[in-house]
């Protein structure tokens, strides 16, 4: 099957609308990473075929549980899931941030290349980050275990807005040890086409002011 159907097929299996400009930049992004790949090793995954499965469409498949209009993608690595995103989602301002400089020269060469005005590139620490304005969503891809992915992003978070951690098994132990300021909204079950493993995605808000999670 050509790069071009997996994804076609794949995105309309998880929910999203993909035109021909947001495939052409999805699969342009792709062979940019596979380039960068073989110098920076930015992917365990080296076949274009799988990373349009692992990559794209397990991205993707968090879009239709995206709400708001301001994201930073934490611990982004090679831009994961947020240039993804960014593309199918123009309205969308993303934040893709890492503290790895060869990583961030990546994403902002994919910035570049593909002409990404709704993508900010910044390169530092999580924790030592201040961003002049919160987000509505804050989300991250095996960053860390939710507790930790709490303590270290939640100043970055909007009132009313949401982390978002992607997940693989369904996370019983980390979701024990979040603390009593944050509470889990719900845990999605997400099935990825093409993608032989479980994956979850985890909505946690900030608990209400004098109440337990």
């Amino acid at each position: 099957m050509t790069l071009e159907r997996t994804l076609a097929e794949g995105a309309a299996a998880v929910g999203v609308a993909l035109d021909a400009r947001g495939q052409e930049r999805l699969l342009a992004y792709l062979r940019l990473l596979h380039k960068w790949n073989k110098v920076y090793n930015l992917t365990a995954i080296r076949e274009l075929q799988k990373m349009v499965v692992h990559h794209l469409l397990d991205s993707l498949a968090v879009l239709p549980y995206v709400e708001g209009r301001r994201l930073v993608d934490v611990g982004s690595g090679a831009g994961l899931p947020g240039i993804p995103l960014a593309i199918v989602q123009p309205e969308l301002q993303v934040t893709v941030l890492d503290s790895n400089h060869k990583k961030a020269s990546f994403l902002q060469q994919v910035c570049l290349e593909l002409k990404l005005d709704n993508v900010a590139v910044v390169c530092a620490r999580v924790e030592a980050w201040h961003p002049p304005q919160p987000f509505d969503v804050v989300i991250s891809r095996a960053f860390t275990d939710l507790a930790e992915f709490a303590r270290l992003t939640g100043h970055l978070l909007a009132p009313g807005g949401a982390l978002l951690a992607m997940k693989g098994l369904y996370p019983y132990e980390e979701l024990a040890q979040l603390p009593d300021t944050m509470t889990v909204q719900r845990v999605i079950p997400l099935s990825v086409p093409g993608l032989r493993a479980q994956r979850h995605l985890v909505v946690v808000k900030r608990a209400p002011p004098g109440e337990a999670r």
